[in-house]
Order: structure tokens, then C-alpha cells, then sequence
């Protein structure tokens, strides 16, 4: 964090003030909010974070000196949104931004129920649209209130052209703007033969073990399933393999429950720099996604990847650094990943082409781009001098939230 942060150019013209929203508190999008937070600090920005309290997320805002702020929000859409969506508003006109930017479908939903949030400059930031985890009627409502949130929106920031399509093919209509996920290549650098025996030793893997390694939260998005589905047909092929799942969520226990030979379960690691280096293969079974970090991170540190051929995995994984599935298709995905652990020199040729593709993925240009979308949105009535938050959420202005509009209570 403290290193995204260093890398930020003081920008020439007024400082914009922003309020970051995100629900997810670990996980990929809080990294994502955390290195761009970060990044718009060192720009001399006015910048601050409202997330729940717990996960990864404040420590990550801490570490960067951004002030946190307590949102108390869960998960799911449900009896209580209505009231989150007051709570962010309180927030909103306390620290008063000059934009607020809104990451994953909690933080727009609450953000955008009641409008644009105090009036302020939106962004909105799916990182995954939401009717792509709903089915049946969750689905259509979904899809419903994207089409139609979209107007209170400033701009529409997708992390990739995959994102954008599904949203534009589904109906939504808005200022759409592509800002591509990127990955800090000072950090994750390509891990030669001594940087993988070292990583190995530090995680106590044997040097000759085939390893595959998936990074990310234990959930149906995911797919870890099927990736243990898939388990007894690799180890068939390649019998000393062995699988390493790094990560929490809520379907870790279902895993635990019903153990396979050869799966390790890992629990969440801040930094997954080891296990990417010690990996052989990694591997992506998403049911959905974005654009993964997990994915640029891997390509940076020159591991090939076996993903499926869904939006942001297909646009990472281009020929010659890996291979696409099938989604739900264990067979399809032990046949590829046991073929990288059979014949190490694949892997390696891979790898060396994922380490150069990474490149189209600097994570310094993606927070320049975002920068500047940034600035468009307030252009409008950029504030004036900062007024510094105190980073444990208290200070706000005590404020009575107005009452809950009688259609929100049905």
C-alpha cells in the first residue's frame, strides 16, 4: 500500500476530495480500493474510505494514512438497505466529497437508492455486475435496477472490456468508462528458479512437488468445487500433485467437510507473493469475474494460468500463457491443468510469455487513468481546503437520519 502510494504524482491542479465505498472489506476489491486510495493520497488528494469494520480493508487505509470510516452494511440486499443507505448518506454530507466513488453492487445500491448520495458526483464500480450471482427473480431485479441506477451515475467505470460488454449487452445504458485492473510490478516480479525454491521453503513445499495453487475467496463465484472436483482426475495423471486453495469465504466449511487427497487448504494470506512463486500453475475456475487480480498478479510473476472462458479471465488469459475452460467442466479443467504439471517446459514457456504480458497491465498507468476519470467527474465544483477526518470514524456530525420513505419499508 504504502509503496502504490509512493508512485502517485502530486497532481498540478486543485486537490479533488473523495469518498470510496465498498462493502467488501477483504478480498480483491478491498485491495483494489486500498492501492487506489492510496495512490490519490499521494497526489496530495483529500481522500477517505467507508467500508464495514473487520476484514483487511482498514488496516490496508491505515497503513496508507487514509482515514476509515465504520459503514455498517451487509452483503445481501435485504429489510435493512434502506438504512445503510441513510447511514452512507450521513457519512456522505459529513465528509463532503467532491465524488463519490462506489465499489461492488452493495456499495451501488445503497449509494444510488436514494439518488446521487447528498448530491454529490457519482462512480460507480461493479467490479462484477450483480444479476451475474442472482438467479430467477433476484436476476430480473437485478438487471432491473442497473438499467435504471445507471442515470444517477457520473460515470460507469468498468475493469475491463469483458465488464463492459456484459453490461451494455444486458441493457445498461451510461457513461461508461474502461479503466483496466492493474497489478504493481515493482512488487510481483517474475520468480526464477531460486525465487520458486525459496518461496517453496518458506511455505515448507518440497522442491519436486507439482503444485497448483488458487488464490481468492472460498465462494460459488469462485469455483473452488469444481476445482476439487476436478482434483482426483489430475492426481490420476500426476500422482505426487498437489492442490493449494489460499484463501477465506463463506463456502470454506463445505470444503473442509469433504476432504480430497492432495488438497491443502490455506487460509487467506495478505500477501500471496510466495504461493504464486512456488505455484507451477495457477488456476482460475470463476463462475464470474471482473477482471481478477489474482490474474495479473500471476502473469506478473510469470505463472501460467488455467482460468475459464468467462469475461476478464479470456481477456487475461490471450494464447500462449495459458488455456481456457469450460465453465462447471472439471474434466476440461484437470486435463489442462495436469498437462503443466506433467511437462514442466510448457509451464515454463508460459510463464515467461505471462511475465511479458503483464506489462499492458501497470498498475501505476491504471491509477493515472482513474485519476483522470476521477477529475472529469468533479470538475464540476472541485471543494475547497481539506477538512482532515479522524481515521477511527468518529467526528462526524451527529445528524438525525430523515425518516424511511414508506414504499422502503414494505
Amino acid at each position: 500500500m504504502a509503496d502504490t502510494a509512493d508512485t502517485a504524482q502530486a497532481d498540478a491542479g486543485a486537490p479533488v476530495r473523495v469518498l470510496h465505498v465498498s462493502q467488501p472489506n477483504a478480498g480483491g476489491v478491498a485491495v483494489y480500493v486500498g492501492q487506489v486510495a492510496g495512490d490519490q493520497r499521494g497526489r496530495g488528494w483529500n481522500v477517505a474510505v467507508a467500508c464495514p469494520p473487520g476484514g483487511d480493508l482498514p488496516a490496508r487505509c491505515a497503513a496508507a494514512g487514509v482515514p476509515w470510516f465504520p459503514w455498517q452494511a451487509g452483503r445481501a440486499p435485504g429489510p435493512r438497505t434502506p438504512l445503510e443507505a441513510l447511514g452512507l448518506r450521513r457519512l456522505v454530507r459529513g465528509f463532503e466529497p467532491d465524488v463519490v466513488h462506489l465499489h461492488s453492487s452493495k456499495a451501488g445500491l445503497a449509494g444510488r437508492l436514494l439518488g446521487r448520495p447528498g448530491g454529490t458526483p457519482t462512480i460507480f464500480q461493479p467490479h462484477g455486475w450483480s444479476w451475474l450471482a442472482a438467479t430467477g427473480r433476484q436476476r430480473a431485479l437485478s438487471l432491473r435496477w442497473e438499467r435504471a441506477a445507471a442515470r444517477w451515475t457520473d460515470a460507469l467505470v468498468c475493469v475491463g472490456v469483458g465488464e463492459l460488454s456484459a453490461g451494455t449487452l444486458a441493457g445498461v445504458r451510461g457513461p461508461f468508462r474502461v479503466v483496466r485492473n492493474g497489478v504493481d510490478r515493482r512488487r510481483f516480479r517474475p520468480a526464477d528458479g531460486a525465487a520458486r525454491l525459496a518461496a517453496r521453503t518458506r511455505l515448507g513445499v518440497p522442491a519436486a512437488v507439482p503444485l497448483a495453487v488458487c488464490v481468492g475467496r472460498v465462494t460459488r463465484q469462485k469455483g473452488q468445487d469444481v476445482l476439487v472436483a476436478a482434483w482426483p482426475e489430475v492426481t490420476a495423471r500426476c500422482p505426487s500433485a498437489r492442490l493449494a486453495i489460499v484463501g477465506g469465504g463463506e463456502d470454506l466449511d463445505a470444503l473442509r467437510r469433504d476432504p480430497v487427497a492432495g488438497v491443502l487448504l490455506v487460509p487467506a494470506v495478505r500477501d500471496p507473493r510466495d504461493w504464486l512463486a512456488a505455484a507451477n500453475v495457477i488456476v482460475l475456475p470463476s463462475r464470474w469475474e471482473g477482471l481478477p487480480l489474482t490474474a495479473l498478479e500471476a502473469l506478473a510473476t510469470g505463472r501460467p494460468l488455467v482460468g475459464t472462458d468467462i469475461p476478464g479471465i479470456a481477456e487475461v488469459v490471450r494464447p500462449g500463457v495459458g488455456a481456457l475452460v469450460p465453465v462447471d467442466d472439471p474434466a476440461a479443467l484437470a486435463a489442462e491443468v495436469a498437462a503443466r504439471l506433467l511437462v514442466p517446459g510448457v509451464a515454463e514457456r508460459e510463464g515467461r510469455e505471462a511475465a511479458a504480458a503483464a506489462a499492458a497491465y501497470d498498475l501505476s498507468r491504471t491509477m493515472a487513468h482513474l485519476a483522470d476519470v476521477t477529475r472529469d467527474v468533479a470538475a464540476p465544483g472541485l471543494a475547497g481546503p481539506p477538512v482532515e477526518p479522524r481515521p477511527d470514524g468518529h467526528g462526524m456530525p451527529e445528524e438525525r437520519p430523515p425518516a424511511i420513505p414508506r414504499r422502503m419499508r414494505q
